[in-house]
């Protein structure tokens, strides 16, 4: 059998990776404008015309967006997180909320099988964050805390393809709990039935743990009624 020969990375093919590894090491961040074009073209050691044509591939792919008049912006951490945000954007609040109950229910279950004593203080940590807004009726901040809470729990899971898919739906998630926040007067519900949820965690008790996911998505589909 005759093995041919791969093909090399053309120079846009090149940048494009080195722009997505900067991506995702996280020394361009997301939300910040991509260093200026004549800088890139000397790191890279290209061409005006490449540069740009990697540029393009990535704003297309969603990594990078093109500010009229501003410049261009790290949208994205990685291609699938773009597509992913892309579906999303496409999709009702409610479509939203069963996909989070889908990977919050896993990612409960794996967490009060396998978390550690690292876990553990970081779940603490953060329910204290919650329970600290929702004493200050800080509606902001209880939903960052929120947030961070939850993916606390994911990464209690340790399994790194739930984290990753979890964190490609942060900004939806941002949305979907600020919208089911606003409609909810009682905080204290959200606050008590995530203490819950966290108690189930440490304690490893699997089925409390889902029942209780289980319970506030029951509730947050309500809130939609």
């Amino acid at each position: 059998m005759t093995i041919s020969k791969t093909n090399r990375l053309s120079l846009v093919e090149q940048v494009v990776s080195q722009i997505e590894s900067l991506i995702e090491s996280g020394e361009w961040k997301i939300g910040n404008q991509i260093p200026p074009e004549m800088d890139l073209i000397q790191q890279f050691d290209v061409s005006r015309n490449t540069l740009r044509e990697a540029v393009r591939s990535l704003v297309y792919a969603g990594l990078l967006v093109t500010k009229q008049g501003k410049g261009t912006f790290v949208r994205s951490s990685s291609a699938l997180g773009a597509a992913i945000e892309r579906r999303i954007q496409q999709s009702s609040i409610l479509e939203t909320l069963e996909v989070r109950h889908a990977l919050e229910r896993e990612g409960a279950q794996l967490a009060a099988l396998r978390r550690n004593q690292e876990d553990i203080e970081q779940l603490r940590f953060h329910i204290s964050a919650c329970s600290r807004a929702a004493e200050s009726k800080d509606i902001k901040a209880y939903e960052e805390a929120d947030i961070q809470l939850h993916k606390s729990i994911m990464v209690s899971s340790h399994n790194d393809l739930l984290i990753d898919l979890y964190e490609h739906m942060e900004h939806s998630l941002h949305e979907s709990i600020h919208q089911i926040v606003e409609m909810s007067s009682d905080v204290n519900f959200h606050l008590n039935i995530h203490c819950k949820l966290i108690d189930a965690i440490i304690e490893q008790d699997v089925n409390r743990a889902i029942e209780t996911v289980n319970e506030y998505i029951a509730q947050f589909k309500k809130s939609l009624e």
